[in-house]
């Protein structure tokens, strides 16, 4: 079995290939996909090659975690789940290249306890599941306080936001930065940093994805506030000690969502209290990838990105 997948040979080289598929194993299933989302964060790292050292990391690979499509096969153990429309956070599915994260192909072989269902008639917005399964997740740690404080109005900070709310929590303040990218909030204030004069955050989730934030952070900290490091980083975050030793700051990373993460996020989701409307700014036909990339991470306008592979053979 082969399918059509984005590849990204090296840094800035990136096509639509034919690919070799694994077989499936008794427990998988196999996705014909609909929808794929492009990730500004992981994916752009990929992209310029500035990713970390992570296990699965070289070239060439397939990127993407966030996938939505129908069960059109599977082994022997999962037949019962032909027909359901799923969403998958990638796969590891390729013969001939890396799967890392290994969503973004018009067909996916996935293990089933990693997919995960989806309504009927849910369209392109459900490619955000993952990333509402990471907002969650970073706030529902034990002992965490929610977010008085968002760092960043990308796709990641309007979810966590959206969860923030929506979990009965009050209404967080959002920095962002970018004036373009100040529009779009429900229910919370978006402002530019510069005009916030608060000090005392008592708990301030960055996700901005930028590691030279943290001494500005550490200085609008409450005495014994956390913060959370809910993005992504390139370079090595480092903070100057003495103003977080006066204010005995903690530092908390949170990691990737789990899936009972997934599950309260689609429990949200179904008692209304969570939409994942307007944040997808741009679809496009998967056949122009290469173009849909740029655009992805060139367009201060695209703020999410969306592939679309029905009509690829």
């Amino acid at each position: 079995m082969n399918t059509l997948a984005i590849v990204l040979k090296a840094p800035f080289e990136l096509s639509l290939d034919r690919v070799s598929l694994i077989p499936a194993g008794p427990d998988d299933l196999v996705i014909d996909v609909e929808f794929s989302g492009i990730s500004t964060g992981t994916e752009r790292l990929l992209w310029n090659g500035r990713m970390p050292a992570f296990p699965g990391m070289g070239y060439p690979l397939v990127p993407g975690y966030e996938s939505i499509g129908r069960v059109i096969d599977a082994g022997a153990s999962a037949k019962a789940r032909i027909g359901e429309r799923v969403f998958v956070p990638g796969s590891n599915c390729y013969a001939d290249v890396r799967g890392l994260f290994g969503g973004a192909a018009r067909r996916l072989i996935a293990p089933s306890v990693r997919v995960a269902n989806i309504a009927e008639g849910e369209g392109e917005d459900s490619v955000l599941l993952a990333l509402a399964a990471t907002a969650y997740h970073a706030l529902s740690a034990k002992h965490a306080a929610p977010p008085e404080l968002i760092v960043g109005h990308g796709v990641l900070g309007r979810l966590l936001a959206r969860v923030t709310i929506a979990c009965g929590h009050p209404a967080p303040v959002v920095w962002e930065q970018s004036a373009n990218r100040r529009t779009g909030a429900n229910g919370y204030d978006v402002i530019d940093p510069s005009q916030d004069e608060r000090r005392g955050y008592n708990s301030i989730y960055d996700v901005s994805g930028d590691s030279s934030v943290l001494d500005h952070l550490i200085g609008r900290l409450a005495p014994g506030g956390e913060i959370v490091l809910a993005g992504f980083y390139d370079t090595r975050p480092s903070f100057d000690f003495a103003p977080a030793f006066m204010r005995e700051a903690r530092l908390r990373i949170a990691a990737e969502w789990r899936p009972s993460d997934m599950a309260a996020v689609q429990k949200l989701l179904s008692d209304g209290a969570l939409r994942l409307d307007d944040i997808i700014t741009h679809i496009c036909d998967a056949a122009d990838a290469a173009s849909a990339y740029r655009t992805a991470f060139e367009d201060s306008s695209c703020l999410k990105m969306v592939l679309d592979w029905r009509t690829c053979a």
